[in-house]
């Protein structure tokens, strides 16, 4: 297995589809029928807000950071409202608008981790929590925010593994039938110099 920093050209679609296999049902309500929203992904994706894992040459896992006003699943409102129309576009707009975070000064916002079912359990997910440290730290930023949704235990525990603690949590219930999830808990680990993989004293 190797991590490295961008998606790599021709994988764009294996992204969109690990993303949507992640966050489908968070995502679904503003870009649903699947197979649009995977394409909608996939035509978007920056391709230098991101992080993989490869295993074989194969995308197997995929982390997604906000820094500099871009995250790695990207599309406007103009690409919104082409992919959808305007009488279908505008309300998936609102709903989109509702999942956006903006990073802090000093911060980079994790945008989602996502993994292949079939390579779980090898510490991908380590590996790339891990990269992006080394993103943030090579950008000069303070911390690593991310958000995680209630219905999400796992991942919250492996972001805890990892230096994450909560800093507050916020109620949602007008999100969990439409969502799937009723609190979102937003996490933050600090970024030291020795993140970076370019550091004398990284690991």
């Amino acid at each position: 297995m190797t991590v490295r920093r961008g998606v790599p050209p021709g994988s764009e679609s294996r992204v969109a589809a690990l993303y949507w296999e992640a966050f489908g049902r968070k995502l679904g309500p503003a870009l649903d029928p699947p197979d649009k929203a995977r394409a909608f992904l996939a035509a978007h994706l920056r391709h230098d807000r991101g992080v993989v894992a490869l295993v074989g040459g194969e995308v197997a896992g995929v982390a997604g950071y906000r820094l500099g006003g871009h995250g790695l699943t990207g599309g406007g409102a103009g690409d919104v409202l082409s992919s959808y129309g305007i009488l279908r576009g505008l309300p998936r707009l609102a709903l989109l608008a509702l999942m956006e975070r903006r990073p802090a000064a000093g911060e980079l916002v994790m945008d989602g981790i996502a993994v292949a079912p079939e390579h779980r359990g090898r510490g991908i997910g380590a590996r790339l929590l891990r990269e992006i440290a080394g993103v943030a730290a090579d950008h000069s930023c303070r911390r690593v925010r991310l958000d995680v949704i209630d219905t999400n235990p796992r991942a919250r525990a492996l972001y805890e593994r990892h230096g994450f603690t909560a800093v507050r949590t916020e109620k949602t219930p007008y999100l969990r039938d439409l969502m799937g999830f009723g609190a979102v808990t937003t996490m933050h680990r600090p970024v030291a110099p020795a993140d970076s993989p370019h550091h004398p004293e990284a690991r």
